[in-house]
């Protein structure tokens, strides 16, 4: 069993910064692939970044690429979603995700065996 508690969301000017932390216990995180979603108002969950267990791998989505960085720290059992030129349609709850089983990064959301509570972003001047 693996606890997922989010922080670092907020409010916050289109074309500014956030960083989301993601704090694991309940051991095996190290083991595990991480990613994160969003929620936006009235719209499905959408994948948003994912991470390899050992932190060599990455995939994001088009609509981030290049704007938002995932990491993990294994020592820390903590994984981040760095988010720079933040846009109003960045504007939604931030979930992040652990997935036990698959050998790759995936970005389906039904892979994932363990979820965060969610923070808000919210993108508006």
């Amino acid at each position: 069993q693996v606890q997922l508690v989010e922080s670092g969301g907020g409010l916050v000017q289109p074309g500014g910064s956030l960083r989301h932390t993601c704090a694991a216990s309940g051991g095996g995180f190290r083991n595990y692939h991480a990613g994160w979603f969003r929620q936006a108002p009235g719209k499905e969950r959408e994948f948003v970044a994912a991470i390899s267990w050992s932190g060599d791998s990455a995939d994001y989505a088009d609509s981030v690429q290049g704007r938002f960085t995932i990491s993990r720290d294994n020592a820390k059992n903590t994984v981040y979603l760095q988010m720079n030129a933040l846009e109003p349609e960045d504007t939604a709850v931030y979930y992040c995700a652990v997935d036990r089983r698959s050998f790759y990064v995936v970005r389906d959301g039904s892979e994932y065996d363990y979820w965060g509570q969610g923070t808000q972003v919210t993108v508006s001047s």
